[in-house]
């Protein structure tokens, strides 16, 4: 037997939907939702160069994410971040996941795994002995998971915020649960796998209950030490309750080394506790019920975790899930995520209207609020009033567009974001950029927390954020450079927070490539990061608000205006980003900014070429647009990277399935398809942005091209959707096209956008702007501003056509970085090329 392919069941279900349509007074919008969108990638049963996304029980920003864990064996292609794989082997199912990230595996803990048996071949320490193949049909709902193993256990479960319950169904037989602390998502490398620092487990009421708490460490982000509470309870008391302690057999960096002994065995005690020892022995307890041999029989568990307290764990479980029907917690979570998200998008939903993209739209909202995590209460570091927020994973993935619309659709929650940003630089001393399991870290690009904090000034968010202590913050990110943590990953400088080339940056004015890992994709980031400081301080500090701007400049400094592009002919590009020594001189020798060098920690760029980088200047396009020899050479570029098989550089899992230059699966280049817009050429931006959504964004499996990075592809295909783009860090949305007739957008809780797109006709490619009118009026701009639409409401009317024109007679987006002057010593070197001394003053914003 083997599994089926995954299906996902719209407008049946296994569960009951209409039980929450009963509990809802709108549209049950949960049943367009699909869960299984990128949990493949181009290679069929493979997650490899997918979505790594999550697939379990969950509600927005939850804590808990209960799906199952599974293991690949095919190293080479493994991918078990979101701990679900299509033909993985399942482990067990855990309450902690995280969703569509990179990099090593996170969580997978708090864990049970149900069993036939628990005697030979079966050795509880060993999951390849239990391990189990998934069989017959699996269903992904929201709120509700279920699929059936190998041996016949069939699992149903569901979860709410801090809380999960699960159904095991047996065949007839006997019974248990395992339930192993020490288990987690493994890593392939050593220096990324987690780490099982230690834990307890005590039976109460003759093993219908156990509490205790796992330590665990390692993972995505070099994560510190975390202590997670666990209170378990059984609706029927089991026949039997043993706890069991064993050598732990995971070496873990820079403490033990075990011997490559073969596993042993665990030693079961009469105890109800068990602890462990000094060597972090692992401990756990196996649940059995006799059951008998010509029926079937359900064991319920319910489970709560706590950072606080197994108190706090208990009653999480009792407050959060009352009843012992998996339904019951299904449909509340259905009711949860209709309330507070789908709602808050409404489009037509006749007969008429195209399925696959409504499909689309709702489960794009679903992936981008699955995280970060609302830990609110569950702060176990320090006493504070003020929201707790964690697994930003990462900032670098979600400040570019997923930001923008947490500010319009959960403008409650995005003020929690904030304030815990700034809480945590408050007792940390710097903000993150990604954080999970209690501690900041990893950092892959600029201090980008300054990023979401500056787009969330401009746009006049204020509420109960502290935006004096907020600036502070930034400034501590763009002055003082945090110590080195010497990773593996970079040698260079801090990858655990703050901006690690700051012993460059500030000094030189650019990022050298013999001094700083990733020197031409910081280089850009530090430059807007140093704008964001600019937007905060015109307000919060003017007097700091020049130095910022011109430091947001820098960019510029690392720029060749003699590099060169290499097989591209017949058309060769002539200035890009490029490397710089620290003497000031370029190194342009073999030199080719459509390579990266694997675009990975060491590398001049990050996940991105400097072909690719070399466009991404959002503050300052105008200055850009000259770098690149005025509008029609800087079109003439920008249409060349969607050109198929122009792509040099492999980017394995980042670029799988792309052969284009422009790569939609990384972020760097989520703004470069509506860069026209800067040359009123905004029918070329509708036209690539269109045409990138269509070929890789799709209701499949292998439904998004690459990571979904916690809902950051999804947040970029709903821009695209409602019609807009939004430019970070500045008040001003991009005009695109709308995929439906009629959308009405909730914004700041109680105001209403309205969408409209006259003329819209798929078929006949009828997606052309025409015209627009915003509010009644006429518009000849192909941009608004925050406040146009965006504070109180408003209507944005879009006429469509099959013909591309230039409609836009006002003037291009705004530049507002243009006034920034470089840094002079790089100014001064680079002035000595020739290719800088052919531009005008005006063009350089000097």
């Amino acid at each position: 037997m083997s599994l089926k392919k995954n299906t996902i069941v719209l407008l049946t279900s296994l569960i009951s939907l209409s039980r929450a349509q009963d509990n809802f007074s709108g549209v049950n919008y949960a049943q367009y939702v699909n869960p299984l969108i990128g949990s493949e990638g181009p290679m069929p049963g493979q997650a490899f160069g997918g979505g790594d996304i999550f697939v379990g029980g969950a509600v927005p920003f939850g804590v808990v994410k209960f799906g199952i864990d599974t293991y690949e064996t095919n190293l080479t292609l493994s991918t078990i971040n979101g701990g679900y794989t299509p033909e993985g082997l399942v482990t067990g199912v855990s309450l902690m996941h995280e969703s569509g990230t990179g990099g090593a595996p996170k969580y997978g803990i708090v864990h049970q795994m149900p069993l036939t048996t628990i005697t030979s071949p079966v050795n509880i320490l060993d999951n390849t002995t239990y391990w189990q193949r998934r069989v017959g049909n699996e269903t992904a709902q929201i709120g509700y998971y279920s699929s059936t193993l190998e041996n016949g256990i069939a699992i149903r479960l569901s979860a709410a915020r801090h809380s999960g319950i699960v159904q095991y169904d047996y065949p007839p037989g006997e019974g248990h649960v395992l339930v192993d602390v020490s288990h987690y998502l493994p890593g392939y490398d050593g220096y990324n796998s987690q780490d099982f620092l230690g834990g307890e487990i005590e039976l109460r009421d003759g093993g219908q209950q156990y509490t205790g708490y796992g330590q665990y460490g390692g993972g995505f982000g070099e994560g510190a030490p975390m202590r997670v509470y666990f209170c378990g309870e059984f609706e029927n008391a089991p026949d039997q309750a043993q706890t069991w302690r064993a050598r732990n057999t995971d070496p873990y960096l820079r403490q033990h080394v075990f011997s490559n002994e073969p596993y042993g065995m665990p030693t079961y005690t009469g105890n109800v506790s068990q602890q462990s020892g000094f060597l972090n022995d692992r401990v756990g307890a196996v649940f059995s019920w006799t059951g008998t041999n010509s029926s079937s029989s359900s064991v319920v568990s319910k489970i709560g975790i706590s950072f606080i307290s197994v108190d706090k764990a208990c009653t999480f479980k009792d407050d959060e899930i009352s009843s012992w029907e998996v339904n019951d917690t299904a449909s509340a979570a259905v009711d949860e995520w209709n309330t507070d998200v789908f709602s808050k998008i409404q489009v037509p939903l006749d007969a008429s209207q195209n399925e696959t993209n409504i499909i689309l739209l709702y489960s794009s909202l679903y992936f981008m609020h699955l995280m970060p995590s609302d830990r609110t209460g569950e702060n176990p570091l320090w006493e504070s009033d003020e929201p707790s927020f964690d697994d930003f994973y990462t900032a670098w993935d979600i400040f570019r567009c997923t930001v923008s619309l947490y500010h319009l659709l959960q403008p409650d929650y995005y003020e929690g974001m904030i304030r815990s940003l700034i809480d945590i630089w408050r007792h940390e001393g710097y903000m993150p950029d990604g954080r999970s399991g209690n501690y900041n870290g990893l950092t892959q690009g600029g201090s980008n927390a300054d990023n979401i904090l500056a787009d969330a000034y401009v746009k006049g968010l204020r509420r109960g954020i502290n935006w004096t202590a907020g600036y502070q913050a930034m400034v501590k990110d763009a002055e003082v450079v945090p110590y080195n943590t010497f990773s593996p990953l970079d040698m260079t400088g801090s990858v655990k927070e703050g901006r690690g080339a700051l012993f460059d940056w500030i000094p030189l004015g650019y990022l050298s490539v013999d001094g700083s890992a990733r020197s031409l994709s910081r280089s850009v980031e530090y430059s807007l990061n140093d704008f964001s400081l600019y937007q905060v301080a015109l307000g919060e500090a003017p007097q700091d608000a020049q130095k910022y701007l011109n430091r947001s400049a820098q960019w510029q400094n690392n720029w060749s205006h003699d590099a060169v592009s290499v097989n591209t002919t017949p058309e060769v590009f002539t200035g890009f980003l490029a490397p710089r020594l620290q003497n000031g001189q370029f190194n342009l020798s073999g030199y080719n900014p459509a390579l990266c060098g694997g675009c990975e920690w060491d590398a001049i760029t990050y996940e991105a070429t400097p072909f690719e980088y070399s466009f991404v200047v959002p503050h300052d396009v105008e200055t850009l647009v000259a770098f690149m020899g005025g509008a029609p050479s800087f079109e003439a570029r920008l249409d060349y990277i969607f050109r198929p098989n122009t792509s040099q550089q492999n980017l394995g899992a980042n670029g799988a399935g792309i052969t284009t230059i422009m790569n939609i699966g990384n972020e760097p280049d989520f703004a470069t398809p509506y860069l026209y817009h800067y040359v009123n050429k905004q029918h070329k931006s509708a036209q690539q942005s269109r045409s990138l959504a269509n070929e890789f964004f799709h209701n499949s499996d292998y439904g998004v091209p690459g990571n979904s990075d916690a809902g950051a592809l999804n947040s970029w295909l709903l821009w695209q959707m409602l019609g807009l783009y939004p430019i970070v860090t500045q008040p001003v949305y991009l005009l695109g096209s709308p995929w439906f007739g009629d959308v009405n957008v909730t914004i700041n809780n109680n105001s209403t956008l309205r969408i409209v797109a006259h003329g819209l006709d798929d078929a006949s490619a009828s997606y052309y702007v025409q015209s627009v009118v915003v509010n009644g009026r006429n518009w000849t701009q192909n941009w608004l501003q925050h406040t146009d639409v965006m504070v109180q409401g408003g209507t944005v009317e879009f006429f469509l056509g099959t013909n591309p024109v230039v409609w836009e007679t006002g003037p291009p987006p705004p530049s507002p970085g243009h006034g920034g002057v470089p840094n002079p010593n790089g100014t001064y070197a680079m002035a000595e090329t020739i290719g800088y001394k052919r531009l005008k003053r005006r063009d350089l914003g000097i």
